[in-house]
């Protein structure tokens, strides 16, 4: 049989050096960029205002997380929310028709039937809910009576 890898741990992002990751590298190489431009293009005034936005934009963009989710992804999810449309959900519960239903004709001039899910009496649903809650130890009313029937060492007060 052959064996595969499995990758373990993808969501934690390749360091370059340090704790520096790729994306963050890729980010301040950007920023580092567009504050080499200004430096360039503009005069000196003029350029320490640009730098303090570029240089804060950058930290922000390549450090900064919201809620473990990285600054850009939160923007993206703060922007498509405050410009997409909203919408009001209103549920209404109704009861589907499912596999699981008696068919009961209903006496009429047309031949109509009606569908009535099947429901478990309530006792019994009690029962199973709590089987369930217990992880099996709980085996229930039937299964108390198997027990007796086997003659095990039977106490109702455990």
């Amino acid at each position: 049989m052959n064996r595969f890898l499995v990758p373990q741990f993808i969501e934690v992002e390749d360091k370059i050096f340090g704790p520096v990751t790729v994306r963050q590298f890729i980010i301040c190489t950007i920023g580092g960029l567009l504050i080499f431009m200004s430096y360039k293009l503009s005069d000196f005034s003029l350029f320490l205002f640009e730098l303090f936005i570029i240089a804060g934009l950058t930290i922000v963009m390549a450090f900064v997380k919201v809620n473990g989710k990285n600054f850009h992804f939160f923007l993206l999810d703060f922007l498509d929310f405050v410009f997409k449309t909203k919408k009001i959900s209103i549920w209404k519960k109704e009861e589907n028709v499912s596999k699981k239903t008696e068919i009961k004709p209903v006496k009429s001039k047309k031949e109509e039937y009606k569908f009535y899910p099947k429901r478990l009496p309530v006792s019994r649903l009690t029962e199973l809910s709590l089987i369930v809650d217990t992880g099996g130890v709980y085996t229930g009313e039937s299964g108390l009576a198997e027990l007796k029937e086997k003659d095990i060492n039977f106490s109702p007060n455990l």
